[in-house]
């Protein structure tokens, strides 16, 4: 008897489970009130998405409280290390790749070579073989260790050069142009002038750019954004990140640049020249940047960078980048890299030019995940006096 009881109840539990499997599986495309009296149905998104590719994008705009509150301005940040290779580059990498595809630039079974300080080349070598493509990354060989172990494990053929000046022809920038179009010349050579060819996929060297040409899989992000700016929102926007139409639509929007040490683009806004005022004699360094915060700065200006309508710029330190990531993990446990870091540095600075009652918008472009030997590294961090030791937002002046 015990042992039909035993089997009944395992029955039981059994019948139960598969009855929640099947309810759960009915709640998951359709969404229904707990009421048994009134089944009032309501609307539930089918989260279903097509591979890889249809994961990427619709990033959750979040509230930084802490920030907010410290401010008294409405601070939200584009959660973008949440799409599926950990960076806003994933949309970058699809559009690249997209364009390439369509224009005959790139066949499937080609290689797609990018020179990258990490994030893009990253994100290219995801999103590569979802389209039947080879990835080959140049990059440089003082960049954080779990970059380089992150393109490996994606299958990746990884390049590394030592850093230096865009103008170099070693620049890990140029040296991918060169391996393009030695690898077209070859596939010229074995073929006729109609064979499948592969040419260089020319990203945004040392800048994190986030390229928003809103198509259907972009509907909830300008749905987003556009309600916000409605409502009177600020963007705040790292070097690259200008590939917006918004100003077209409400005009009294206002955009701000953040740059870190070492980098150029603050001197164009500010004095429209790429230099300051101490290398106004030509006694410019041929690699002057010296900045933990990887993968921002840039000395030459980018298409992007050209059709910006900017209202002003911040510098950022890296001793300030290194502080705010500290606080917001502190604070509300947001585990962010460096260029995050520095663009939430420039939202407070926005905050405190606008005042308060503002809502500002931000980027969080990637984690901390692969900042770690350097960025969230104590030791490197000691050795170059950035050992953080804010209490709070001290270090931007607010008490």
């Amino acid at each position: 008897m015990a042992s039909v009881t035993s089997a009944g109840a395992i029955a039981a539990a059994s019948m139960a489970m598969v009855a929640a499997l099947i309810s759960g599986l009915l709640v998951y495309k359709k969404c229904f009130s707990l009421s048994l009296r009134k089944p009032q149905e309501i609307f539930c998104r089918d989260m279903t998405v097509d591979g890889l590719i249809g994961a990427i994008g619709n990033t959750p705009l979040i509230l930084i409280k802490s920030l907010s509150e410290a401010t008294g301005c409405k601070i939200l940040a584009k959660a973008e290390f949440l799409n599926p290779g950990g960076s806003v580059k994933d949309r970058v990498a699809v559009k690249i790749i997209e364009e390439a595809l369509e224009s005959g630039d790139l066949v499937k079974g080609g290689i797609v070579f990018e020179g990258s300080a990490g994030s893009t080349a990253i994100s290219l070598a995801m999103v590569a073989p979802a389209y039947g493509c080879k990835c080959h990354v140049v990059i440089p060989d003082d960049v954080a260790i779990e970059k380089l172990q992150i393109l490996e494990s994606l299958g990746a053929t990884v390049e590394r050069v030592r850093p230096v000046s865009i103008t170099h022809k070693d620049h890990f920038v140029n040296v991918a142009r060169r391996r393009a179009s030695e690898a077209t010349k070859f596939s010229q050579g074995k073929h006729d002038k109609e064979a499948k060819k592969t040419r260089a996929i020319d990203s945004l060297p040392n800048g994190h750019a986030l390229v928003l040409r809103f198509g259907p899989k972009q509907e909830k992000i300008w749905t987003l954004l556009w309600q916000l700016l409605v409502q009177g929102a600020h963007l705040l926007v790292s070097p690259d990140s200008f590939r917006f139409v918004l100003l077209e639509k409400k005009n009294d929007i206002k955009c701000f640049l953040i740059d870190p040490p070492g980098s150029g683009l603050y001197n164009k806004v500010t004095r429209g020249v790429m230099y300051t005022r101490e290398e106004a004699e030509g006694r410019r360094l041929k690699n002057p940047f010296d900045t933990v915060t990887e993968g921002i700065g840039i000395n030459r200006l980018t298409k992007n960078f050209m059709m910006a309508r900017l209202d002003g710029a911040f510098r950022g330190t890296d001793m300030e980048a290194v502080e705010m990531s500290r606080f917001l993990l502190k604070n509300g446990g947001l585990f962010v890299g460096s260029s995050s870091a520095m663009n939430c540095v420039g939202a407070v600075r926005v905050a405190q030019l606008l005042g308060p009652g503002h809502t500002i918008v931000t980027i969080l472009c990637d984690s901390g995940m692969r900042h770690l030997s350097k960025f969230f590294n104590p030791q490197y961090l000691s050795d170059r006096g950035l050992t953080p030791s804010a209490t709070g937002l001290e270090f931007l002046d607010v008490r």
